[in-house]
């Protein structure tokens, strides 16, 4: 197994390095009838693609999709749909002097231990580049999901120390770090401006809500909901760890304080609270799906690292011109929110497909009016 390849019903293969003509995936398992143009798709990818402001890396890449395959007259066919995105502005001659360095925090030395060798222009296939062909995928997903009622949401929980106070969802899109407290992104943008300037990058907490979620969505053992979140967001370029509902509070509790009250209320089974984050046992509650990914600090900066080459020898990373440091995100929290949205999107997917082979007519969460 290549590890290319993700899901089930809803499957979806990324292909494409950094530096190369371009990235791309293959969408299978799409039912037949669901309204997608590139305009659909392309809304999140311009919510994922660089220099959308001065907080992020000012590389140039319009990350345009192109559907090849599986789209006729607007409507998918049920057919692979293949989406192609061309890489531009990738000025691989930057990384002429890093051909034989292994960069701290980077994928080299560990692909160049696994394969033998390894592509240094950006990274290659570890570089976050692979990301726009996931977001492109999720675009798809969500297509799925909206026809019943589900919607996943992204947000920018916290930078550094600075943490939101306040959840107004609405003010996400209208600020530059995607933090639903306006207040605290002003704060967060400029630490992330205060770090630029040091040279340095930092991370942060994404926070990821999904909501009209059915009951019943999840495996009972091995493919557990929480277990393909979980695996689907660690996927993601600088993920280092995945909170679901309470996470690691529920450490700090009692069962008295962390067991969710079952109730019936409004004609359906549901739970007085959701420290489970909407999953117990591996399967949706019906209540809202809660969740977080600890995202560390993007690993290029301005200031000399120390290294090895290919042979072990000393060497010193440089942080090169000013303008390449313009090219790299002092915090990636802002772009990773599409990326999370849409891995989450893709398992929901997956796994509502699943579900409505297991219990046909049976399973009818209803379409969203």
């Amino acid at each position: 197994m290549a590890g290319n390849s993700f899901g089930a019903a809803f499957r979806m293969t990324t292909w494409g390095e950094s530096h190369g003509e371009a990235i791309g995936v293959i969408v299978d398992g799409c039912p037949p009838g669901l309204p997608l143009d590139e305009q659909t798709i392309q809304k999140d990818l311009d919510r994922r693609k660089p220099g959308q402001s001065e907080l992020t890396t000012a590389r140039e890449e319009g990350d345009k999709v192109e559907i090849l395959s599986g789209v006729f007259e607007g409507t998918t066919t049920g057919t692979p749909i293949s989406l192609l995105i061309r890489n531009k502005g990738q000025h691989s001659h930057r990384y002429d002097h890093l051909r034989d360095l292994f960069r701290p925090g980077h994928a080299e030395a560990t692909y160049f231990q696994k394969y033998g060798t390894y592509d240094h222009r950006g990274g290659g296939r570890a570089s976050a580049r692979e990301t726009a062909a996931r977001v492109a995928a999720g675009a798809v997903a969500k297509q799925i999901l909206n026809e019943h009622g589900i919607e996943v949401v992204g947000y920018t929980r916290s930078v550094g120390s600075i943490e939101a106070e306040a959840f107004d969802l609405e003010e996400i899109e209208k600020n530059k770090v995607r933090c639903p407290d306006p207040a605290q992104a002003e704060k967060m943008a400029d630490l992330i401006l205060k770090v630029r300037e040091e040279g340095d990058s930092i991370g942060g907490v994404v926070e990821i809500l999904a909501r009209g979620v059915p009951a019943g969505l999840g495996e009972p053992v091995y493919d557990k909901m929480d277990a393909d979140l979980a695996m689907a967001l660690m996927s993601i370029n600088a993920i280092k760890g995945v909170e679901i509902g309470a996470g690691f509070g529920a450490a700090a509790k009692r069962g008295s304080e962390n067991n969710d009250p079952w109730i019936f209320e409004a004609g359906r089974l549901g739970t007085k609270t959701n420290h489970a984050g909407g999953i117990i046992g591996g399967i949706t509650t019906g209540e809202e799906l809660v969740m977080r990914i600890a995202v560390k600090p993007p690993s290029t900066i301005g200031i000399p690292q120390q290294t090895v080459d290919r042979t072990g020898r000393a060497a010193t990373i440089s942080p090169g011109d000013s303008e390449s440091k313009k090219r790299h995100d002092p915090c990636i929290c802002p772009r990773v929110v599409p990326v999370a949205e849409a891995m989450v999107a893709i398992v929901l997917a997956d796994h509502f497909l699943r579900q409505r082979g297991l219990r046909g007519a049976e399973f009818d969460p209803g379409k969203a009016s």
